[in-house]
């Protein structure tokens, strides 16, 4: 017979594994089989036990999809797939100049990646969601008859209604622009799916312009813990960096985002996530005409916010080197602490290509 001490341990043990098994449950249970109406399949994210959320820009709602991956039996595969656009277009039976790969993600309980593409040009683009295996092969996802669930965004606007999605703590972030007066939106969407809301309208002061913005959407964000409280980062267009508490983003509110850096005009930011390297934390974000940035986290609880003008294409508040070994990133994934996936496209030949990158 098991000592008292011993014997409540054991309880308490168990009451835990109980609890995580029913955590896991509850995450698929509002998930239903049937075929999503996913129009224009845009902007991916992971949440746990293999949920993948699919922005539908053109519809205007988010799509929780069971991929029915779980767990990995072995480290991530450190995948490389040269002319992948080329390979993608002959799954599809069509052109390499016929697809758009719109986002990647990486499944983080398998390591998979998986990649959402547009086959053909404009509003009858279909949407095709395909993952790459270990050994670097393509495989369609089906998108019919698979559990799923669709959460349809209030005031979403026609265009750019989602820019940007993520997994944060049993909810789902989702930028983009809405109808409303402050038309840039940041939502906070339970998960299991309620009925979304209309999100909170953003203000930040943007550096380059001079001015304060209210129109402008957020282009990619992560979530980032600052003195036990936790943020998203979010970079803009031309290229301020905000903080903003997750708690300040409730639903019809106004939040005033605070810019820590601007990163130089002229550029759109692509992708961004964050990891630690010899002790410190560091952003990796891939741009359309800066290259690739270590942005440096020290000092961002206390970096004097960006409240006037910076002239000239300058730069301000948090510091950051460019990795001038990466160029021509599209989409960037993290992939493990050591390693992330890039969708490079070369600048001679314009073939796009997945590689896994040591992160720098």
């Amino acid at each position: 017979m098991l000592p008292k001490r011993s014997l409540m341990l054991a309880v308490v043990a168990g009451a835990v594994l109980v609890a995580g098994s029913v955590r896991a449950a509850d995450l698929t249970s509002s998930l239903k089989k049937g075929t999503p109406d996913l129009k224009s399949g845009s902007a991916l994210a992971f949440g746990p036990d293999g949920v993948l959320f699919i922005g539908d820009d053109q519809a205007g709602a988010i799509f929780a999809v069971d991929t029915g991956e779980r767990t990995q039996s072995a480290a991530p595969s450190k995948v490389n797939v040269d002319k992948i656009d080329e390979k993608i277009a002959s799954l599809l039976g069509t052109k390499a100049s016929d697809i758009i790969i719109k986002d990647l993600a990486v499944n983080p309980g398998s390591g998979t990646a998986y990649l959402s593409v547009a086959r053909g040009k404009g509003a009858d683009a279909a949407t095709v969601l395909l993952r790459v295996n270990g050994k670097g092969a393509l495989e369609e996802v089906p998108l019919k008859d698979i559990p799923f669930a669709k959460a349809s965004l209030p005031s979403a606007g026609k265009k750019e209604a989602i820019t940007c999605i993520a997994y944060v703590d049993g909810k789902v972030y989702v930028a983009g622009l809405s109808t409303e007066e402050f038309s840039s939106r940041l939502r906070a969407i339970p998960f299991p799916f309620a009925e979304a809301n209309k999100g909170a309208g953003i203000e930040i002061f943007h550096g380059a312009h001079g001015k304060i913005e209210t129109a402008s959407p957020v282009r990619t964000f992560t979530a980032f813990d600052i003195n036990g409280q936790q943020h998203l980062l979010a970079a803009y267009t031309c290229t301020p960096l905000v903080k903003i508490p997750v708690e300040d983003l409730k639903p019809g509110v106004h939040v005033k985002g605070t810019t820590i850096a601007e990163l130089g005009n002229r550029n759109k930011p692509l992708d961004m996530f964050v990891y630690e390297k010899d002790g410190k934390k560091y952003i990796l974000m891939a741009n359309s005409s800066r290259g690739v940035m270590k942005i440096t986290t020290t000092g961002i609880e206390s970096v004097k916010p960006i409240t006037e003008p910076v002239r000239g294409g300058g730069k301000a508040g948090l510091t950051y080197e460019t990795i001038e070994s990466l160029k021509g990133v599209q989409h960037l994934a993290k992939l493990d602490k050591d390693s992330a996936l890039a969708l490079v496209k070369d600048e001679g030949t314009g073939a796009t290509s997945l590689k896994t990158i040591a992160l720098p």
